[in-house]
């Protein structure tokens, strides 16, 4: 008896000795302990490798009910809410009612559209199913066309599928046995899939599984993240259908892609109909063609012809940075179309820009347009000899580019294949790095205030797949770049793997009036061309040194930033910008001197005004000049005509009577001078 309670009490004094060393951080013998760093830097220890989940579970049931995801380390990727995490782990959880929920969310859509669709039609064959902007696709290899009277009947199986809240499980299996089940399945893209990251040195693969596997027959291969329940997709719509190659090369088969959305909220999902149907009257094509501004013609595919109305927009951008650049210590330069080949060799843009270079071959050698202006910047700043005292140099250049765009990615203005950026190039020190990133983001502070674009936000781009350069440069760049942020207090995402192939950067997302957003502006640090290039500098000390090289641009290419301001002021232009700032609107062909006098005002003042004297009703004219956006609209009649006044109507809709001419001269040239976003207020002008 005696040995038996000894026994007894010697276990449990064992136990209380593993659980007091589990949770002993001091203790160099335990292995099993598992810390992970919550948001706060509070800690959660766990005698096994934890997931996500486990993360929210311990913290409280209601978190862990609405956990969808986790970002780990402060990197933007969202990952699975079930994969084992590591020791020191920080974990920031995705919920549902985080920003990126939707993301998370559209990855399991995804999943319950293509298990639908092959419930409907088994003989479908799935490839991918990724999440874009704003939604998701999948890619089907379908012996029929897919069109939107098949929609209706899809989202019905989908909605059933979610309103069973099936769990969605994952499994990692061995590449061997991912390649056998899925050739049994004959999914010929999967297969190819799997083969392909097995030539990469992977070992085994995730499936989802939309049940639990004992009962589910769908199951795809997917890296993830996923929610934990079909349950917790609360609104979708499919939205329409396309063709698309295989992997994107024409040489494949063609697939049949369906575009769709999802959403955790369903009015979040109205809203976003609504604004597609705004985008639609928005479209900067269908505004293009409204306001007379450009075309496109065969002749010159993914080439804009800009008419005079639209190369007044594009000249009056170039003219206010060109204003800015002089405050900012820009030198604008203007360098070649074509240069040899050789030049794109040693800027690294042949071995990893090759297939975006057009090329033709003179005399014997073999030319290209240059893609970019950095090359021809780097060819100027190497012509001469320069000294520290002298940097930074900060080079500016409106010279055309030249990008070879497959014919199905270009799309208006904002995707082409001839453009021109707010280019500049600022060679500069390390040490100078900080004050000149605080220079870039003063500068785009003041562009995007001027254009009531305020909302916006900055990514950190990181070193990609493929790119030039050693390891050790782009752990300077990245560090330097990061290190200048931070001495900034500029709050920042990173966005890992999305940096030029030659140094990290920042880029700059502009959010529209719909809530879309845009890559426009952008700052790239660049230790890797100086360095091809040999560029030299005499520093302090009378040794030659590599200067650092920031590409930056604020609007970008000019084409496409025309192309996103039409859709986000739906073609109403602060009046600087309006190709027409003035229409005179005659009521009678008796005032028309006087009108044809006022028109000879506004045009000694650089003021671009139409008289409409076409003898047709006001209210037509009218009409007409709101379809064209005109900012004034000055109507004359017969009392106007003989009191020297104007009746002025603004594109909103107001009308204000017997405004003095000198105090509509007044307030026009105020406006555009000061290029204010709208018309004034005529109640303070007049007055």
């Amino acid at each position: 008896m005696l040995d038996a309670i000894f026994i007894r009490e010697i276990s449990y004094f064992i136990i209380f000795q593993h659980k007091c060393r589990l949770y002993d951080r001091d203790d160099p013998y335990i292995m099993s302990q598992i810390t992970i760093i919550l948001p706060d830097n509070s800690t959660k220890v766990f005698d096994h490798e934890p997931s996500a989940l486990e993360v929210a579970q311990a913290i409280g049931p209601r978190l862990a009910r609405e956990t969808l995801g986790v970002k780990l380390n402060g990197i933007s990727e969202i990952e699975d809410l079930r994969v084992p995490l590591k020791n020191n782990t920080k974990v920031s959880l995705i919920t549902t009612k985080s920003p990126e929920a939707n993301e998370v969310i559209r990855h399991s859509a995804a999943h319950i559209m293509a298990e639908a669709v092959q419930h409907i039609w088994p003989e479908v064959k799935v490839t991918i199913g990724p999440v874009i902007e704003n939604g998701f696709y999948y890619d089907f290899d379908s012996p029929f066309t897919f069109t939107e009277e098949h929609f209706a009947v899809i989202e019905k199986k989908m909605a059933e599928l979610v309103s069973k809240d099936l769990p969605i499980v994952r499994e990692n299996w061995p590449i061997t046995k991912a390649i056998e089940i899925f050739k049994e399945k004959k999914e010929r893209f999967k297969v190819e899939l799997i083969e392909g990251l097995a030539q990469k040195g992977e070992s085994e693969v995730g499936i989802y599984f939309n049940g639990t596997p004992d009962k589910s027959e769908w199951f795809d291969l997917c890296k993830g993240p996923h929610v934990q329940s079909s349950g917790q997709i609360k609104a979708f719509k499919l939205l329409s259908v396309a063709g698309a190659y295989w992997r994107g090369d024409e040489k494949n088969p063609m697939l049949q892609r369906i575009y769709a959305t999802a959403f955790g909220d369903k009015k979040d999902l109205e809203q976003y109909l609504l604004n597609i149907e705004e985008a639609k009257k928005r479209d900067h094509r269908k505004l293009g063609k409204e306001l007379g501004l450009f075309h496109f013609n065969e002749s010159a595919p993914g080439s804009p012809f800009f008419t005079g109305k639209g190369a007044t927009i594009y000249t009056q951008l170039q003219t206010y940075m060109r204003e800015l650049y002089f405050d900012f210590g820009y030198q604008e330069v203007i360098t070649p179309q074509i240069f040899d080949a050789n030049l794109f060799v040693t800027s690294g843009h042949m071995a990893n820009y090759k297939e975006n270079i057009f090329f033709t071959r003179i005399d014997e050698r073999d030319f290209a347009s240059k893609p970019m202006n950095c090359p021809s910047h780097c060819l100027l700043f190497k012509s001469e000899p320069h000294s520290y005292k002298q940097l930074p140099l900060r080079m500016a250049d409106f010279g055309r580019l030249h990008r070879f765009e497959k014919s199905g990615a270009m799309h208006g203005l904002t995707r082409v294949r001839t453009f021109c950026q707010d280019d500049a190039h600022i060679f500069c020190t390390i040490e100078q790095m900080q004050n000149e990133i605080s220079n870039f983001m003063k500068l785009l502070n003041r562009v995007y205030s001027q254009l009531g674009m305020d909302n916006y936000k900055v990514y950190l781009s990181t070193r990609p797949e493929n790119r030039m350069g050693s390891d050790e440069v782009w752990d300077k760049a990245e560090g330097a770049l990061a290190k200048a942020l931070d001495g900034l207090s500029l709050p920042f995402i990173v966005n890992p793997g999305d940096g030029a192939f030659y140094g990290p950067k920042l880029d700059i997302m502009f959010v529209d009036a719909l809530n879309r957003p845009w890559q426009l502006g952008t700052l790239q640090v660049d230790f890797n061309m100086p360095e091809a290039f040999k560029l030299e500098y005499v520093g302090e000390d009378n040794r030659e040194h590599r200067p650092v090289m920031l590409h930056r641009a604020i609007l970008g290419s000019l084409e496409r930033f025309i192309g996103v301001y039409l859709e986000h002021t739906a073609g109403h232009l602060p009046p600087w910008l309006s190709p027409v700032q003035v229409t005179i609107l005659n009521i009678t062909d008796r005032v028309n001197i006087f009108c044809e006098d006022l028109q000879k005002m506004f045009r000694d003042n650089q003021v671009r005004v139409e008289f409409d004297n076409r003898n047709e009703q006001l209210k037509f004219k009218i009409r007409e000049a709101q379809m064209q956006k005109v900012p004034y609209m000055v109507i004359v009649g017969d009392k106007e005509a003989e009191e020297k006044t104007v009746s002025l109507r603004l594109r909103d809709g107001s009308e204000h009577k017997g405004v003095s001419v000198e105090k509509l001269k007044e307030m026009i040239l105020k406006d555009i001078s000061e290029r204010s976003l709208q018309p004034s207020l005529m109640q303070k002008a007049v007055t």
